[in-house]
């Protein structure tokens, strides 16, 4: 291949990257849009704690169900198809949460708007991962999860002037309440999303487990050259069944664990504890976290600022070293270091005191405790956060990866809601109990990746095996 073809052949792998990981984008907005909007919730639908509990947490139950259909759709529909269909629903979700009067309604909205959320989570990882070199995909990958923190940070950002600007959430901004502005301005996103996916290829990987092969060597033509595009295709072509298309029993065979296959466990091992360590009482119940800590409330919303680009920073470190290290030793890496710095805020909360049934922590212990969090959410972001979507995205062999995505991201997403919906009754019983739940988990983590995963570094997808 030229040099010419070689820049062609990256530039457009850079561009269905830029497409693919809007949806990343999307999903972070959608997830963090909430915070700022509780008050104007309460006050729109006249909801106790419980309502409002609810209300945020429906989101969680759509991605359940979106990641788990996602998966099982890609392989009937195409990656693209169902990417589209996930577009036009976060654009509705966000349109009609925007201006919702029906509690009901809003409910439904934000349900579907999880359903979207769910869906680009495992389908924008998988798609680059089926369109990207080996020796780059990790890192084009990783770019997924700097669009999830930067779309958490875009909604931080929104909710603080939006509200500023209006003197209060619930406060009249336009002749709208400013919390709805907070959910309108997503749809600007979910339009471009939605018209640039009209513009990238569909996975090759699918077109030729239609047997649409003609389709799939123009898209790894225009890839990898001619030469090389052919080569690709009769690989792919011998990766698959040659006596069904994939489908959901494929995850299942003789000998397997519960007749599941191995390889599915291993990815169920990393959708799950992801969650299990925590990160995301971070993301959710940051400010409240804090604030339970002692620490005032604008502090503890400049310590959620801080942590977020904090985690976008250490996502671009995980993309120089991804594909130069692989994916096992960083998860080894993140496991200890979570870990630590975890039972270092164990410490700092349970030596903390009890003023008027506030936990309050002295000076020197908040700055354990803010430095230790930081220093998590780095861990997090520089292992754990983007690469297991990069090894979900990649380690499953073709046949199969629709389906082992499906039930992967169903349980990551299933995860994900028990740990947001347990943490405010934990942190109620102890808050110092709360973090060494997530620290022993971490612990746990770093024996299971050494003995159940394995390095996927630079093979190519039609080499994988389970």
């Amino acid at each position: 291949m030229n040099d010419t073809a070689q820049k062609a052949n990256y530039g457009l792998i850079g561009a269905i990257v830029a497409v693919a990981t809007i949806g990343g984008l999307l999903f972070g907005y959608d997830s963090g849009a909430v915070n700022g909007t509780q008050d104007g919730l309460k006050a729109a639908f006249a909801l106790d704690a419980n309502g409002l509990g609810f209300t945020v947490g429906s989101l969680l139950i759509g991605c359940v169900f979106g990641a788990f259909f996602a998966g099982t759709l890609a392989d009937s529909m195409g990656r693209r198809n169902v990417m589209r269909l996930a577009a036009l629903l976060f654009l509705g979700g966000a349109l009609v949460q925007g201006m919702a009067h029906d509690h009901t309604i809003f409910v439904i909205a934000r349900i579907i708007g999880g359903m979207a959320v769910g869906a680009a989570s495992v389908l924008s990882p998988a798609y680059i991962s089926e369109v990207a070199p080996a020796n780059i995909r990790g890192r084009m990958t990783t770019v997924q999860q700097i669009m999830i923190i930067t779309g958490l940070t875009a909604a931080f950002v929104v909710n603080y002037y939006v509200a500023r600007a209006a003197g209060a959430s619930t406060n009249l901004l336009g002749g709208i309440e400013a919390w709805r502005w907070m959910y309108l301005m997503q749809a600007l996103p979910a339009a471009v999303f939605l018209v640039a996916l009209f513009f990238i290829p569909e996975s090759p990987r699918y077109l030729v487990a239609k047997k649409r092969n003609p389709e799939a060597l123009k898209v790894l033509t225009s890839l990898f050259g001619a030469t090389d595009g052919a080569l690709k295709l009769a690989e792919i072509q011998a990766s698959f069944s040659t006596d069904h298309r994939p489908r959901l029993s494929d995850i299942f065979a003789p000998g397997g664990f519960l007749g599941i296959r191995a390889i599915v466990w291993a990815g169920l091992l990393l959708a799950v504890f992801q969650q299990l360590v925590g990160i995301n009482v971070i993301f959710y119940y940051g400010a409240t976290l804090w604030q339970l800590a002692g620490f005032t409330e604008n502090d503890a919303l400049l310590i959620n600022i801080v942590s977020g680009a904090v985690s976008i920073a250490a996502c671009f470190i995980t993309i120089a070293v991804i594909d130069k290290i692989g994916r096992k030793p960083l998860l080894l890496i993140g496991s200890a270091g979570m870990a630590i710095t975890l039972f270092a805020m164990v410490y700092a909360f349970s030596q903390g005191a009890l003023v008027d049934g506030k936990l309050t922590l002295s000076p020197q212990l908040g700055m354990i405790a803010v430095v230790a969090a930081n220093l998590y959410v780095i861990f997090f972001n520089v292992s754990w956060g983007p690469v297991m979507w990069v090894m979900l995205g990649e380690m499953f062999p073709n046949q199969i990866r629709g389906s082992a995505l499906a039930v992967c991201g169903f349980a990551q997403w299933g995860a994900n809601y028990i740990i947001a919906q347990t943490f405010p009754a934990m942190a109620a019983w102890s808050l110092t109990g709360a973090y060494t739940f997530y620290g022993v988990c971490a612990v746990i983590s770093f024996f299971l990746v050494q003995k159940f995963i394995h390095e996927t570094k630079g093979k190519e997808l039609e080499a994988m095996e389970g």
